[in-house]
């Protein structure tokens, strides 16, 4: 992944189709970065703060097991026997902390090897109970992962109490210029049952790009929380079937 010197600050949007029963489909705004490990001491700024408090922050201890983003992720590919694999940069997507506060659904680990090609990639969850579980994602053949592939893994942590702990996940990254997009395809049975797109215009991460964030999007991070509730209780109106949180996986990290 190469982008321009500190562009690592993206707005743009997010957005969630439900299919079959209960369909229901929305949109919002969305605010994320995506930024090299290695450069993370960099992310400081006057308006954005590193492991401190600022308007904009990034805190490790949002991340991981809460110490070192970086030795944890490292640590995490050599259990799964990928360190000299995934031995080059890794680029973490996650939204930064607005005013101390942030609720992360999902956060993305790009793993390169030293040639630049992507690895491997870690998709970390959050719900809402102060859960959390990683998705450890190859190609079939842990070889390079091309841009738009396709990566599947089994779903095995709580997320909606809407959907059932069972199926599978179906992700795809896509990088084009300055502009990136996930996309993750949710299957029950062979059929999809949830779409989610988030994209990304890249922008500098200066103090007068964050004002214009700031003005534009002002509590988007703080309203995640609130608009998960706000459409659980639309799809509750709707019907949709409710299921009890089961207990989370005993394996912080799936593959």
């Amino acid at each position: 992944m190469t982008i321009d010197a500190r562009n690592w600050l993206y707005t743009g949007e997010v957005f969630h189709r439900r299919l079959g029963l209960a369909a229901h489909a929305f949109r919002y705004p969305a605010l994320f970065l995506c930024f090299p490990l290695s450069r993370r001491a960099a992310l400081s700024n006057p308006l954005f703060g590193y492991n401190r408090f600022n308007l904009f922050s990034f805190h490790e201890a949002d991340h991981g097991d809460g110490r070192d983003a970086e030795a944890w992720i490292r640590q995490v590919l050599a259990e799964a026997g990928l360190a000299r694999l995934a031995d080059g940069e890794v680029w973490l997507q996650t939204q930064p902390r607005m005013f101390g506060f942030v609720f992360n659904p999902v956060s993305f680990w790009y793993c390169h090897d030293r040639q630049g090609d992507l690895r491997a990639v870690l998709a970390e969850v959050n719900n809402t109970f102060g859960e959390h579980h990683g998705y450890l994602l190859t190609a079939p053949d842990q070889g390079v992962i091309g841009d738009g592939a396709e990566l599947q893994c089994r779903k095995l942590f709580h997320v909606s109490p809407f959907f059932p702990v069972d199926g599978e996940y179906r992700f795809r990254f896509h990088r084009r210029d300055d502009r990136l997009t996930v996309s993750i395809r949710y299957d029950r049975a062979g059929d999809a049952v949830l779409k989610t797109v988030l994209t990304g215009q890249s922008r500098p991460l200066t103090s007068p790009e964050l004002l214009k964030v700031l003005a534009a999007q002002g509590w988007s991070t703080l309203l995640v929380v609130v608009r998960i509730h706000l459409q659980a209780l639309k799809l509750w109106r709707k019907g949709a079937v409710f299921h009890r949180k089961p207990s989370p996986p005993t394996l912080e990290i799936s593959s």
